[in-house]
């Protein structure tokens, strides 16, 4: 909203308003505004679920300080829903469609999640909300933003024109020679890491029908697919990972780190041909809503680290997956979530893994057998007597590794 008041300032030649034209002012006060939201409000919050007595109810698994948990205050993922929607209502254009679907997006996940909490905490049902109806509303959001994202006209690329492709640095003259970038196209193209060509059209997953007879509802469907399984599995895998103060959220603020990093350079003409990668109109705006949702994160660890004074709950840990899978498919780099999402991926693997082995095991030889000690992954190390300021941390170090490698996938071919 401020976007627009200060556009118009600018067209009075007031001092200063010229300053919200760039993203980069904007994404940078979006992330100290969500800092101070999340930080000075969040102490509100959080004294007001513990006054209604939203403490969370802890299951006793064996685990070390397990009982010490209970009546922590949950549903804390409302802090990091709030501090990131009012810097994006504030700072970013909201008449963007990638904005719009975030908007969307960060809404209904949280309701998801706050539906899920309130029957754990008020109906005192340890499972909350039937995995059917989770499942459901993550599946119509992917028909949301799948549907948004394939039929939006403003929804398009530019790709470098292969006549012209930049040489950047020749053996003639170390001058930078930027190349010329082709009309928007309307197209399914995304980034395939490890690979010469660097791209991947979901279209080719039909590949026994000829590429110009391929009808377009079956190729809607076939991303729209894909959208729902992406979303549905980096959403559920958060919420694995949100067994222990800081975990989930230190992991997030990484990949979003990450993610703000591959929005900045899709949007930037200049970053996106010195890359050889894909220039998505429009989507610079995206960078406001990551800095508030980086923002949001890191003033809600202030609360969440050990001993934790609040747990993001469902509420949160689905939000935070949801959107770091939208956000990833936005700038086309969802191919490289389970590399970037390599914390997720390890919690959800070591969960199914578990399970199979052991349903296996019962079946073959009468009783069940495990892998590990207990799953997800982080309980594992838990039993095996690590602290899990010890875990969270190393964690942490290992998402950060990821997310350099995810980088730099960007220059290898």
């Amino acid at each position: 909203m401020l976007y627009y008041l200060f556009d118009y300032l600018e067209k009075l030649h007031i001092p200063g308003a010229r300053m919200f034209q760039y993203t980069s002012f904007r994404s940078g006060m979006a992330i100290l505004l969500a800092m101070f939201i999340s930080l000075f409000f969040g102490r509100k919050i959080i004294n007001f679920l513990r006054n209604k007595q939203m403490g969370e109810i802890v299951r006793d698994l064996g685990l070390k300080g397990q009982k010490e948990k209970a009546g922590t205050p949950t549903m804390g993922g409302i802090i990091i829903i709030i501090a990131t929607l009012i810097p994006t209502l504030l700072f970013a254009r909201l008449d963007n469609i990638y904005i719009i679907i975030l908007l969307i997006s960060t809404i209904w996940l949280g309701a998801i999640g706050f539906l899920d909490d309130y029957i754990k905490v008020f109906k005192k049902n340890k499972e909350g909300l039937k995995g059917k109806f989770k499942v459901l509303g993550q599946i119509g959001l992917g028909i949301v933003v799948g549907s948004m994202l394939y039929f939006s006209p403003t929804v398009t690329v530019k790709h470098q024109d292969a006549k012209v492709k930049s040489t950047s640095l020749t053996k003639e003259s170390t001058e930078y020679r930027p190349a010329k970038f082709g009309a928007e196209e309307k197209t399914l193209d995304t980034t395939m890491p490890f690979v010469k060509g660097n791209e991947f059209n979901y279209s080719d997953i039909l590949f026994w029908i000829d590429a110009q007879n391929r009808p377009t509802w079956a190729v809607a469907v076939v991303f729209i697919f894909a959208v729902i399984f992406i979303t549905t599995a980096v959403s559920n895998g958060a919420n694995l990972t949100d067994g222990i103060d800081g975990l989930a959220a230190g992991s997030s603020a990484v990949i979003m780190a990450a993610i703000a990093v591959f929005v900045f350079v899709s949007g930037n003409i200049m970053f996106a041909d010195y890359l050889n990668i894909m220039f998505i109109p429009r989507s610079e705006e995206v960078l406001i809503f990551c800095g508030a949702f980086l923002g949001g994160l890191i003033g809600f660890i202030w609360y969440n680290t050990y001993p934790a004074q609040v747990f993001m709950g469902d509420t949160g840990s689905l939000t935070i997956g949801g959107l770091i899978a939208v956000l990833a498919i936005i700038v086309r780099k969802e191919l490289l979530l389970p590399i970037l999402c390599g914390i997720f991926f390890a919690e959800s693997l070591s969960v199914m893994l578990q399970v199979s082995y052991f349903k296996y095991t019962k079946k073959k030889y009468g009783e069940g057998r495990r892998i590990f000690l207990m799953s997800p992954l982080h309980h594992h190390y838990q039993k095996l007597g690590y602290h899990e300021s010890k875990i969270v941390v190393r964690a942490i170090i290992i998402g950060i590794i990821l997310a350099v490698i995810t980088i730099i996938t960007l220059k290898i071919r």
